[in-house]
């Protein structure tokens, strides 16, 4: 199979490429460092000392979780924008609710390589089924679409008759959306008898993609990638035709750090998607996503030579209560800090005789009685609450990224 490539940026040598993020990124925190929110949050750090991976893990992580009240003490962005918002293109609006810029430029949110990699090219006619109304999704896609010399639908959401109407008169060669309702339109085109032949490559995301649906997608003459997206950062990963795996984009630095925590884990072990964005109006400096993946070894077959990732496996905030008191993964955290002869961790909560049950499980190659009474003091120094602690051997937990796992029954 010949692969294509959307510049030389996507082949380069990764030391390059490292070289490259690193001689950038003093620059990128001075300038974050002008705006209220990045200097209260980090206060302290010199700028010129951010040069490699592990300078930068030493930074705080900025939560995700924590937009929304950030945003509603210091409204519109938290005082994380170093340009004003009236000099934005546009202000957008997430669920949560959390706001955010569509700075000016071309491609801001680096979406073209990701329609690239998918099959799409000038000259074509995109069908774009992301919403447009408040939120990002469908100028997140457009301009990746338009950086590309592609014409846009902007169908947005909903309205399946008109947009399968559409489809039929403009005959567009890719659909941009969610998988599932790229199902709904040729379901309903076959219905009505419209021709949605036209369509030959779509790049969805938002939605799961199952291996089934993409079978049955690819059957009916399109053949689907996908990518992950967040509305502050853009295109953060996207599939190639490798299909293996997700490779990270080009204007972003990614790091996988073990959930509560800052701290990379390595490479195969899932863990928190960390993103830090070279945005100059909007920069993010190791925005915690809140998802769940981890790295691969090695470099795509397609060429590409940027980290790739397992896509999307889960949410990283697992918080949750027990006995009236809340339990973070943040606290796993610490518990494992405190006792470095433990691996893995991992806090069942669980229901007897009508009350919550804490049993941590934790990977050691030296269980002791010892060790296990002093777990069982931390864990409940650091939970305010008893649990029972169970010492298991290297490998036994799952290597899915959870710290937390509520097992109790929903009714």
């Amino acid at each position: 199979m010949r692969y294509d490539h959307y510049d030389d940026l996507e082949t380069r040598d990764p030391d390059a490429r490292e070289r490259d993020f690193f001689g950038r990124l003093p620059d990128l925190v001075a300038l974050a460092l002008s705006a209220p929110g990045w200097a209260g949050h980090l206060a302290g750090i010199d700028a010129n000392a951010v040069t490699s991976r592990a300078a930068l893990a030493q930074l705080p992580v900025l939560r995700k979780s924590d937009f929304a009240a950030l945003q509603k003490q210091h409204p519109p962005f938290g005082g994380f924008n170093v340009t004003a918002p009236g000099k934005m293109r546009r202000l957008l609006m997430s669920p949560g609710p959390i706001f955010e810029p569509e700075r000016v430029g071309k491609d801001v949110w680096g979406s073209a390589r990701a329609l690239f990699a998918a099959g799409f090219r000038p000259g074509q006619i995109v069908h774009n089924s992301f919403a447009y109304h408040l939120t990002p999704g469908g100028f997140i896609m457009e301009a990746g679409a338009q950086a590309l010399d592609c014409a846009v639908i902007p169908a947005g959401t909903g309205n399946t008759e008109q947009q399968v109407e559409a489809i039929a008169h403009f005959k567009p060669a890719g659909y941009l959306g969610t998988p599932d309702f790229l199902k709904i339109l040729l379901d309903a085109a076959a219905k009505a008898g419209k021709d949605a032949s036209s369509l030959r490559h779509a790049l969805v995301s938002g939605a799961a993609l199952p291996h089934t649906l993409r079978q049955e997608l690819a059957a009916r003459g399109v053949e689907v990638l996908q990518c992950y997206a967040t509305a502050d950062l853009g295109v953060i990963a996207y599939e190639s035709p490798a299909r293996e795996g997700m490779i990270t984009n080009e204007t972003l630095l990614v790091e996988i750090v073990r959930p509560g925590t800052g701290d990379p884990v390595v490479a195969g072990e899932v863990g928190e998607v960390v993103v830090t964005s070279f945005n100059p109006d909007y920069p993010m400096i190791r925005l915690a996503t809140g998802d769940l993946s981890a790295a691969m070894v090695g470099q795509s077959p397609c060429g590409r030579t940027n980290m790739r990732i397992a896509g999307w496996m889960g949410r990283a905030d697992q918080t949750t209560k027990v006995k009236g008191m809340f339990v973070h993964p943040a606290t796993m955290a610490e518990l494992g800090k405190r006792h470095p002869a433990l691996g893995r961790v991992r806090l069942t909560v669980t229901r007897a005789g009508e009350q919550d049950v804490m049993t941590l499980l934790a990977e050691t190659t030296a269980p002791t009685p010892a060790l296990q009474e002093d777990v069982a003091a931390t864990l409940q120094a650091v939970t305010k609450l008893r649990g029972e602690v169970r010492l298991v051997s290297p490998g036994s937990l799952p290597n899915d990224g959870k710290v937390i796992a509520d097992e109790r029954p929903l009714s």
